[in-house]
């Protein structure tokens, strides 16, 4: 009787790691405090791994950002699916979606491994047509309410060269970087009000205690999640909206994020 249910346990496991969790999605709140970004709401994107015949998932993502009424949308990228074609919903069919988002000031981006994996220069193109802004080692000047703030944004540190200080020329703060990939986080200058990222999906596996098991990240579970502070900088790390590699999810719900400054 004991083995039975230790197999019904690991069975109900397994089902909702693949067939549940992957497909939940939810809102995470977090609060930062600046003076200069005072007042500011951000939604936070990333990782949407879009499938084909996914339709109705991005929907309810765009359906789920407008409801949080942003003043700025901000993605760090991985738009598409996988290495090949097949495996991805088409770009322009993502951007279709896209644009019934609702925005007052803005949607910009980075771009993700996966999107370079797949066509990194139609991608751009395809998105700055719809009017997103793609960041690449470059930054964009952004009036907000009648208060400027600088969006900068570097290279996927896996298929092109991040860029730091390029991606931060002329900028003055309040300064919000984004990047794919959270392992540029210590070369960041310590004047950057905040870095956005994603790319490690949280882990997508997470264990109670031991935490993920696999991080795509040279250091470990140390940067795969949530807000981190070190030596006076911050950094939130999106857990991501889609999952690569392993279709599945356990303890590290899909996410959009919203940051708010006090």
């Amino acid at each position: 009787m004991k083995k039975i249910l230790i197999i019904i346990g690991i069975l109900l496991l397994i089902i909702y790691s693949f067939c549940i969790e992957p497909n939940m999605l939810t809102v995470k709140n977090y609060s930062v405090h600046d003076s200069q970004l005072s007042g500011l709401k951000i939604v936070l994107v990333g990782d949407f791994h879009i499938k084909p015949n996914q339709e109705d998932r991005l929907q309810k993502v765009v359906e789920l950002i407008n409801e949080q009424n942003p003043d700025i949308v901000l993605s760090v990228g991985d738009f598409v699916n996988g290495h090949e074609e097949d495996m991805t919903m088409p770009i322009a069919d993502i951007v279709k979606q896209l644009k019934n988002i609702k925005l007052k000031y803005g949607f910009y981006t980075v771009l993700g491994n996966h999107d370079w994996w797949i066509d990194g220069e139609g991608i751009t193109d395809t998105l700055i047509s719809s009017g997103i802004k793609v960041l690449a080692n470059s930054n964009t000047k952004v009036n907000i309410n009648g208060k400027y703030i600088y969006i900068a944004g570097v290279e996927d540190k896996t298929t092109r060269t991040p860029e730091i200080y390029s991606a931060l020329e002329n900028t003055k703060n309040p300064v919000i970087l984004l990047t794919h990939s959270p392992d540029v986080f210590p070369k960041i200058p310590s004047n950057i009000n905040l870095t956005l990222s994603g790319h490690v999906h949280g882990g997508q596996v997470r264990l109670p205690l031991l935490g993920a098991l696999i991080v795509p990240s040279d250091y470990g579970n140390k940067y795969s999640l949530g807000l981190i502070e070190e030596k006076g900088k911050k950094m939130i790390v999106t857990k991501g909206i889609g999952n690569s590699i392993l279709n599945a999810r356990f303890n590290c719900v899909p996410e959009i994020v919203v940051i708010e400054f006090e």
